[in-house]
């Protein structure tokens, strides 16, 4: 239950800070064009993420593992199709169709991205579910649409298209980057948030953007170190610990975080579609939060590197100095096991069920 709850929360956690930037933008970085500011969030993610993980490596205890955060290489395929899909083409598609279709529409269309991420995850990558998670689901994303939903919007326009291939751009992100979530997430993370800042910040002044001011650029670097960088953190370390489909369905409160916070920065009375959201999304969560999925099941062997404890999965020896610190990070192998206990579809229970 504790396992389950705490990466709940950092899963919550990360559609909190990612659902800031919405409000946080629109105070801070209104005179800016869209491409320039989705540039400089990324770019603010990868720098500040960079600077932290070179603190990390300072302070690394004698004897650690030099290349605990190293990449391996079969993961850079996954990792690079991510990068191109959320980071490159999924901006790139919304700005597109956000210049032709209706905001409310927008709005509306931008819960795909939580429909999209399951389907994926449920039907190409084979993750379990049952009646209780779907439930959950469809409970959020309703909340999403009734966050959203604008009464007397009429019609939806070519562009709204491009809008569901962002969204369909960012599910394929969410999964793959799900296959290396293993690695360390910060490092994921910075290098997401430098690839997709370069292209994005680059594209912007292609189109013809003015270099910012200094203090909007650090506005907008410092919005998107905390709601793009640690968000992305603490996202990949929520996939690691629940799979694709119930992190990404954690996630897709995030809307619900940025209205309450543009409701405090620009006090208003909350719709009565504000309430009915809340209840779904509410809803939603606690009937992922009362999932017990539980079997026997086989783990094949396995050899990776991420963050564990001495735990029933990690039974090793150390080939180097080990002081006992837990959690602690270096590559080990998982020999053949056979058990039964309550799970989750994380790093270690990716088999196939009998039922799918």
């Amino acid at each position: 239950m504790s396992i389950r709850l705490n990466a709940a929360f950092t899963a919550l956690l990360a559609a909190a800070l990612f659902g800031a930037t919405t409000p946080l933008a629109k105070a801070l970085l209104g005179t800016l064009p869209p491409v320039m500011v989705a540039g400089l969030f990324y770019l603010g993610s990868g720098l500040g993420l960079a600077a932290l993980i070179g603190v990390r490596r300072w302070r690394r205890a004698a004897g650690a593992p030099a290349d605990a955060g190293r990449i391996p290489p079969a993961d850079i395929p996954w990792l690079a199709g991510a990068i191109a899909a959320g980071g490159v083409a999924g901006p790139a598609l919304l700005m597109l169709g956000l210049s032709t279709t209706p905001a409310a529409a927008s709005a509306l269309l931008l819960n795909l991205e939580s429909v999209f991420t399951a389907l994926i995850a449920w039907l190409v990558f084979r993750e379990n579910v049952d009646t209780q998670v779907a439930l959950g689901m469809a409970a959020i994303v309703a909340g999403g649409v009734a966050l959203s939903w604008h009464p007397g919007a009429t019609g939806v326009s070519p562009g709204a298209l491009l809008i569901a291939g962002a969204c369909l751009c960012w599910a394929i992100d969410n999964n793959l980057t799900r296959k290396v979530s293993a690695n360390d997430a910060m490092t994921i993370a910075c290098i997401k948030g430098l690839a997709a800042g370069a292209v994005n910040f680059g594209l912007a002044l292609a189109l013809g953007a003015r270099l910012p001011g200094l203090a909007s650029a650090a506005a907008a670097m410092l919005t998107g170190f905390a709601g793009y960088g640690v968000s992305l953190v603490l996202f990949v370390v929520a996939l690691r610990h629940l799979g694709t489909a119930r992190t990404g369905a954690y996630f897709s409160v995030a809307p619900l975080f940025g209205v309450t916070i543009a409701l405090a920065l620009w006090p208003a009375l909350p719709t009565p579609l504000f309430w009915v959201a809340t209840a779904l999304m509410a809803l939603g969560v606690w009937l992922h939060l009362r999932e017990r999925h539980e079997h026997e099941h086989t783990h094949e062997a396995l050899e990776h590197t991420h963050s564990h404890r001495h735990d029933a999965h990690h039974q090793h020896t150390h080939d180097f100095p080990w002081d006992g610190t837990e959690p602690h990070t270096h590559l080990h192998r998982h020999e053949v096991i056979t058990h039964s206990h309550a799970h989750f579809p994380d790093i270690h229970h990716r088999h196939r069920h009998r039922s799918s």
